[in-house]
């Protein structure tokens, strides 16, 4: 009972703080405002990651790494004490440990952040029949625009109505079958 609270806190604090950091990553990659509540708190809960390890980590091509490296260990460390409460093998070879925690934690990276677009098309649906005008609404607008914008040019609107938001979200799905695929494949080769 208690391995599987301490399981349940780890993972519980771990992926929302990685989804955190993932959300700030993205807001910078797709140059979304900072300046609204979500914006505000997001920056606000990952500072005290974000800041020390832009000290080490320098931003790359516009794209803020340290940001991404500090999602990344937070996951790979989530794995690696999840392991440890389960019992998993964590005493083999040091080297093949990191090898399978950075992998893993890089796939999970990859599927949170599909989670974050499905959550955001959702949302960009929801606000277009609800209340197109709502403060929220360009923020979510602004995530999915890059996503939504080429299959808006290649779906016509049926009436008034834009399928694109479907379509990406079925694609959406499709790229987290074969993240897991491409997972299994990959723990099976690693470990």
């Amino acid at each position: 009972m208690l391995v599987q609270i301490g399981q349940l806190l780890i993972d519980v604090v771990a992926t929302f703080l990685v989804f955190l950091l993932l959300a700030r990553f993205h807001f910078q990659w797709l140059r979304v405002s900072f300046r609204n509540p979500v914006g505000e708190f997001v920056i606000a809960a990952t500072d005290w990651i974000v800041r020390p390890a832009r000290r080490v980590v320098p931003p790359l091509a516009g794209l803020d790494l340290a940001t991404l490296l500090a999602a990344l260990l937070v996951q790979a460390l989530a794995l690696y004490l999840l392991g440890a409460i389960a019992g998993g093998g964590l005493g083999a070879e040091p080297g093949r440990v990191v090898a399978v925690l950075v992998v893993g934690a890089a796939f999970d990276l990859l599927r949170f952040s599909l989670y974050i677009l499905v959550f955001a098309v959702v949302m960009v649906v929801v606000f277009s029949w609800v209340n197109p005008h709502a403060p929220m609404a360009p923020l979510f607008d602004a995530i999915t625009r890059p996503f939504l914008r080429p299959l808006r040019r290649m779906l016509p609107l049926l009436g008034r109505f834009d399928l694109s938001p479907l379509v990406l979200l079925v694609l959406l799905q499709i790229a987290l079958i074969l993240l897991a695929h491409l997972r299994a494949a990959a723990g099976g080769l690693i470990a």
